[in-house]
């Protein structure tokens, strides 16, 4: 967005006009998010995941839901999504809460995972103590030997939809003289602007 041009009306259409930037010029992983949670005791809590979906409701992505992050929002919702594009010097913050993914849509996604990936969801104790790497290969051979067909999606591997409350997408700009767009719902639902000083 060079200075000055106006973005769309729709949060979520601008989202996928720098999404569609971003999948032409990123080497790797344009979906690639950071995703901030809060510990138990309030403390920041922050990884990189890949954006699975999007569409008019929200942002998912797929975890073990018994993992750190599967806790941490387990007690408290609340969520922040960051998109960082260093290529094009631009970078998407999103706010808001999260509700759980249907089983359909779980079982979906997972069913069009890589089945080596599928086999790991199974054998993997995600954010749990592993006292070496050994112990996580001989679970997934166990795996492989119970499930030689079909794979069902565990009961704790799901996914989560971030039900945004604000966007804001910056784009550098000269003499950090950057271009700073926050988008907010209004009492109607529809989304407003607000320019942001640098």
């Amino acid at each position: 967005m060079p200075a000055g041009e106006p973005l769309a009306i729709s949060p979520f259409v601008q989202f996928h006009n720098w999404m569609a930037d971003a999948e032409t010029s990123e080497l790797n992983d344009p979906n690639a998010m950071t995703v901030a949670t809060t510990t138990l005791d309030g403390r920041p809590s922050v990884r990189i995941l890949l954006l699975k979906g999007v569409d008019d409701r929200g942002f998912v992505f797929y975890t073990n839901k018994e993992s750190r992050k599967g806790d941490e929002l387990a007690a408290n919702p609340n969520v922040a999504l960051l998109f960082h594009w260093k290529s094009l010097r631009r970078q998407i913050r999103i706010e808001g809460t999260v509700e759980s993914v249907t089983d359909a849509e779980a079982d979906t996604y997972y069913a069009s995972r890589p089945r080596i990936s599928r086999l790991g969801a199974r054998a993997s104790a995600q954010s749990r103590p592993l006292p070496e790497r050994a112990v996580l290969e001989a679970r997934l051979a166990e795996m492989e030997q119970r499930f030689p067909g079909e794979i069902p999606r565990p009961g704790y591997w799901s996914g989560y939809r971030v039900l945004p409350e604000t966007f804001e997408f910056w784009q550098d700009m000269p003499y950090r003289l950057h271009d700073r767009i926050v988008y907010r719902r209004d009492a109607t639902g529809a989304w407003g602007q607000t320019k942001l000083f640098p």
